[in-house]
């Protein structure tokens, strides 16, 4: 168990972080099923640089396109002070790319307001 109380669950012999990583991770493979995403990857990692210094490494939860467009989705049952840093320094770097915070109610996180909407399940 994390420190958050989250428990490693394992789902079609893939070993996730939490049960509600799991979850969501079930509900993006039917949205690629029904063609909403494309290509979904799990643990996509970027390397974050300043001034050509390696600050720290970001990793997501998955990865995959939707409407055209990469969507890096990260779930989180809490926001760090480390995670809100790491966001910063990621969108910073990679404007193009869109990181979306998912809970465990299926909702997208609006960090900066702390208001929730719902996602397609």
């Amino acid at each position: 168990m994390s420190k958050f109380g989250a428990r490693k669950t394992v789902l079609d012999g893939i070993e996730f972080d939490s049960a509600g990583e799991a979850q969501r991770y079930s509900q993006l493979k039917l949205l690629e099923r029904a063609r909403m995403i494309l290509s979904l990857s799990r643990q996509p990692r970027f390397i974050l640089c300043v001034n050509g210094q390696e600050v720290c490494e970001y990793r997501g939860d998955f990865a995959y396109f939707e409407n055209g467009r990469q969507v890096i989705e990260d779930f989180k049952g809490v926001l760090t002070p480390e995670f809100r840093l790491k966001r910063k320094l990621f969108k910073a770097l990679y404007p193009a790319l869109e990181l979306r915070v998912t809970n465990r109610k299926g909702e997208v996180l609006n960090i900066r307001t702390r208001k929730a909407s719902k996602v397609a399940a």
